[in-house]
């Protein structure tokens, strides 16, 4: 018995990584549009699991679009699954990151002062003790949920909007809103399995992969009002960005394009995009 549930616990994450493989395969071509997937034996024996996990991976490929099932035909690639991407040029990326906000829509989770980790509280420059208003929310787009977010913000400053406000406006516009002049953000990029609660909101599998981004945004006189925990589907959201060659000769390096730095924040998005009900800042 305790074997039985150990395998059927294991299944949806074999179903995931070959789901992750495939899925790969397509968008590399690999697998080029109109291609035929090797039938489900073959892959149950490619992959050494059972015909009900590929059976999984593929169901899960077509309801994204990117393969047709036909039944007793097989499986074949499907034309036009690429979605068109949502370009964030970094040297102007608190306005497109607002405009994001009005285009998706935003579920508040939870909203409250707490006292912050004391990472979050250090990097806040908190004084001992001090609260951060602190919120969490799941931002969607047509197709389905692709973030969730943590932000703290110190408390002196969230008392300047309410649970309201921040459930239908952006939390940039409701900070520029306060008086603040938002001058620059520092942030890190990686990885993160999805915990439950995340693996619910996000309707992903407990355990999935996940891009985490932490993001610190500073005034203009460098002073922190916000400190953001993002974790994104890798399969809806990814970060991009444009390189060129400078230097002298003997001395030649990658570097941001343009200036400061021009990038992309690519988010894949629905051929039928639907009005907002609830909007946000990220």
């Amino acid at each position: 018995m305790r074997g039985g549930r150990l395998n059927a616990a294991v299944e949806p994450f074999k179903a995931r990584r070959i789901y992750l493989v495939l899925r790969d395969r397509i968008a590399g071509g690999s697998l080029p549009v109109g291609a035929r997937l090797p039938g489900e034996p073959d892959l149950a024996a490619e992959h050494g699991v059972a015909r009900v996990t590929i059976r999984r991976a593929l169901d899960q490929l077509a309801q994204d679009g990117l393969v047709e099932r036909r039944p007793g035909v097989g499986t074949f690639v499907r034309g036009g699954a690429a979605l068109p991407p949502t370009v964030v040029d970094f040297s102007d990326v608190f306005s497109h990151l607002k405009e994001m906000g009005r285009r998706t829509e935003v579920r508040l989770l939870s909203f409250g002062y707490v006292l912050p980790p004391p990472g979050v509280a250090e990097s806040l420059e908190l004084p001992p003790g001090e609260a951060a208003q602190c919120a969490v929310r799941v931002r969607r787009m047509a197709e389905g949920p692709f973030s969730h977010l943590t932000t703290h913000v110190p408390g002196r400053i969230g008392r300047t909007y309410s649970e309201a406000d921040l459930a239908n406006q952006p939390l940039l516009a409701l900070l520029e809103r306060s008086g603040l002049r938002i001058g620059r953000a520092r942030q890190s990029i990686g990885a993160a399995l999805a915990g439950p609660e995340t693996a619910q909101w996000l309707e992903v599998e407990i355990g999935a992969p996940l891009i985490a981004l932490t993001r610190l945004v500073q005034d203009e006189d460098g002073r922190p009002v916000e400190h953001l925990r993002a974790l994104y589907r890798p399969d809806r959201f990814s970060f991009e960005m444009q390189l060129q060659r400078t230097g002298a000769d003997g001395e030649r390096r990658w570097s941001p394009l343009s200036h400061p730095g021009e990038a992309m924040i690519t988010a894949q998005r629905a051929a039928r995009p639907r009005k907002p009900e609830r909007t946000s800042s990220r």
